[in-house]
């Protein structure tokens, strides 16, 4: 009974370590294919990981891209409804001109942002040369705090 006693305690305290080491202001987002249809498949192609932080009202993003079919031309952070509904641009972002590159942006919030970055509402779309009608979209990611990084080029 102790020794069962002994190993819920650790347990407990290991998972309590584990919470506390979760940073509730940072983000991952994998940058994947935009929704298309069949005769859109040639029109996209990519993927590219970001990170951001969440800092009281500003939100720093940094991240890459890589393998499009078409130099990208902007990359654009949205909020959505919901997490998977898309939503209106609420800042441009820097881009690398190119078919791999890097984004990043520092993006200042007011508190409705904020709260919907927190939610999971909160995604980066990228445009290309030639991507998805209307807007030439090629990738997108939701911007989750449980969501793990993937590295560009590995």
């Amino acid at each position: 009974m102790q020794t069962l006693r002994s190993a819920l305690i650790v347990g407990l305290l290991a998972m309590t370590a584990v919470v506390a080491a979760q940073d509730p202001s940072a983000f991952n987002a994998r940058l994947d294919w935009v929704p298309i249809s069949g005769a859109e498949r040639n029109d996209v192609g990519g993927s590219g990981s970001i990170a951001a932080r969440l800092s009281r009202s500003s939100l720093s993003i940094e991240g890459c891209f890589e393998g499009l079919p078409a130099a990208a031309t902007r990359a654009s952070l949205h909020l959505g409804l919901a997490t998977g509904a898309r939503g209106p641009a609420i800042a441009e972002l820097t881009i690398t001109k190119g078919t791999s590159g890097t984004v990043s942006g520092d993006v200042a919030l007011d508190r409705a942002q904020r709260d919907a970055v927190l939610a999971g509402h909160a995604y980066i779309q990228l445009h290309a040369e030639r991507g998805v009608a209307p807007d030439n979209a090629v990738l997108w990611g939701w911007l989750l705090a449980s969501q793990q990084p993937t590295p560009c080029g590995g």
